[in-house]
């Protein structure tokens, strides 16, 4: 019987319809390769550009090293490619050649020299390997003073990934942060952090959303105070309850431990981009039936 899952993966390598792809696991006993190749000999496989292709799953790392450390993104088209060990393996080795090399930009890092060519080099033959559009989409470097703390997370085996650091408290500490950051997501350490446009313009939304609701201007206007004070608790990490007590807030917590929160980082998987039609395997399996 013909998997689902495989039509979906030969269609992801080659661009064919769905029943030119399973006629193709048919003829081939269910053997991705040959199914590959009987395509292609009938001249079925699409042109189809990889560098066109939606590449909206991944993984995201943190490696830390002394003083140091790196978190990054790099996507691959399915989550079934992410998973694999040659990819994981893929994101340690460009995440360690960053931050041996101290890039700050893609361009700078695409063109790091590794001991099997560029980075670049690798991810184009992994491309070609894997048959998926793989790509290293963003990094940031960090550095850290000596009596600073790094804490880092990856959520699902790196769907989210955070890197914090915190001066004073302890590891403990710095990891109940890190969780903080993944299952909150806030944009902001602090209110202060927000910039005075981006505020003004929060204040703006607020009171058109009580003029819409019927309210005067003048009353609209007073309501802006209360609902800033519940936007600040949506977005800066001070002031959200702390998840794992919210009898207080983060900022009550780090208070109690005698820390403080310097830098956050909080990478989550293709975020803002265009994803991948998750009803694929439906379609596929109507058309197998």
């Amino acid at each position: 019987m013909i998997n689902a899952d495989d039509v979906k993966r030969l269609r992801d390598r080659t661009g064919a319809g769905i029943l030119d792809c399973k006629k193709a696991l048919e003829a081939t006993d269910n053997d991705l390769d040959k199914a590959l190749d009987w395509l292609r000999e009938k001249g079925i496989t699409k042109a189809m550009s990889k560098a066109d292709r939606i590449a909206a799953e991944g993984l995201g790392a943190v490696i830390i090293n002394d003083n140091e450390a790196v978190i990054l993104e790099v996507n691959s088209e399915t989550d079934f490619v992410a998973k694999n060990d040659e990819f994981k393996n893929l994101v340690l080795e460009i995440g360690n050649t960053i931050l041996k090399n101290k890039v700050t930009t893609l361009d700078e890092a695409l063109k790091l020299e590794t001991t099997k060519g560029t980075i670049h080099d690798l991810i184009v033959a992994a491309t070609a390997k894997i048959g998926e559009k793989i790509s290293l989409r963003r990094f940031t470097l960090i550095t850290k003073q000596d009596q600073e703390l790094f804490g880092s997370y990856l959520h699902m085996g790196g769907k989210i990934a955070v890197l914090v650091v915190i001066s004073g408290g302890n590891e403990e500490i710095a990891k109940n942060l890190t969780m903080q950051v993944a299952a909150m997501n806030p944009k902001y350490i602090k209110r202060e952090d927000i910039s005075p446009s981006d505020l003004e313009h929060e204040k703006l939304i607020i009171k058109e959303q009580a003029i819409n609701e019927g309210k005067p201007e003048a009353i609209a206007l007073k309501m802006v105070e209360g609902r800033i004070n519940k936007f600040y608790q949506e977005v800066c990490l001070n002031e959200q309850s702390f998840i794992k007590n919210n009898d207080i807030t983060v900022k009550q917590y780090i208070e109690n431990n005698n820390c403080d929160i310097k830098q956050m980082i909080r990478y989550e998987v293709g975020e803002g981009m265009e994803k991948r039609d998750d009803n694929f395997a439906d379609e596929v399996m109507s058309q197998l039936n």
